[in-house]
């Protein structure tokens, strides 16, 4: 396949590429907004026929929480006329759609793993954005798989696990917040994932939509704690509510997100988040990886 994928200097994009490197299948077009701008209809659809794209992975995104409050205009640019746009640039070459998605998309209030069913009520100017990206991609005619992920990181951009290992580096003691649970996602995992569906046969259903993250449950304050023991830092973690630590957008306090659907579709295992978190941070460090 022609596989087109937007947002490629992302996280997600970032880890697609290293893995396109060393695939012998496919053919891979990677965009960021200086090779092709999403929100651009006649760019879009020129790039699908002038490189008979199909698949589009959507990696895309608009994903600044609290800024999305002073521009929302913007948020939902990106993060659903865009989505529109390439929904009907691949409806009108055939393509896949593969969308990323985010746990934001629910309320944080539950108390047990979301599964893909779960009604959506985002709280925030970016949980809806994303959650009208989400709507768009559903009601569109194109074939389409729709994958909410969660506490997203790798070892490029700026994310909670390079910062933490900064400020190991730098603090004799942090704060981070521990009521609020999740499930950390390698980038790399979830990059793995994508590759599977679209060399899987389940790609032709016309719509699915999907939860990936690594496995377990922890809190950010577990998770620093990891981070620091992983990555050798003599930096104290305290423990502190989110009510110490006030931000303009609240966070979801529970957004684990069910992966049984995917394990049963695709009949594989996925790593817990400790195991993965290994691993990255072997690779921030330059390290050869650990088996």
């Amino acid at each position: 396949m022609n596989i087109l994928v937007t947002g490629s200097r992302g996280q997600l994009g970032t880890e697609l590429q290293k893995i396109a490197a060393t695939d012998q299948k496919h053919s891979w077009f990677f965009t960021d907004i200086d090779e092709l701008d999403i929100t651009n209809n006649e760019a879009v659809k020129f790039y699908f026929q002038h490189n008979g794209i199909e698949a589009c992975v959507n990696c895309a995104a608009y994903t600044a929480v609290d800024k999305a409050e002073d521009e929302p205009e913007k948020a939902m640019l990106i993060n659903a006329k865009a989505v529109e746009l390439l929904a009907d640039a691949c409806l009108e070459a055939g393509a896949l759609l593969i969308h990323v998605s985010t746990d934001y998309v629910f309320s944080g209030h539950h108390f047990k793993p979301y599964e893909e069913s779960h009604p959506i009520e985002p709280q925030s100017a970016y949980g809806r954005t994303k959650a009208e990206g989400e709507r768009i991609v559903n009601a569109h005619s194109c074939r389409s798989i729709i994958v909410r992920t969660s506490w997203l990181y790798s070892a490029v951009g700026i994310n909670f696990v390079k910062t933490m290992m900064r400020l190991g580096s730098e603090k004799e003691s942090i704060n981070v917040i521990y009521d609020q649970a999740g499930t950390p996602t390698w980038a790399f995992d979830l990059a793995w994932a994508l590759v599977l569906m679209l060399d899987s046969d389940k790609k032709d259903a016309v719509k699915q939509i999907y939860h990936f993250s690594n496995e377990g449950i922890t809190s950010w304050y577990d998770f620093a704690i990891e981070i620091m023991e992983i990555s050798e830092s003599k930096c104290k973690v305290n423990p502190i509510p989110s009510s110490a630590w006030p931000v303009r957008t609240p966070r979801p306090h529970y957004s684990v997100l069910s992966k049984e659907k995917f394990k049963t579709d695709y009949k594989v295992g996925i790593p817990h988040w400790k195991q993965s978190l290994k691993k990255c941070i072997s690779e921030i460090n330059g390290q050869k990886q650990p088996k």
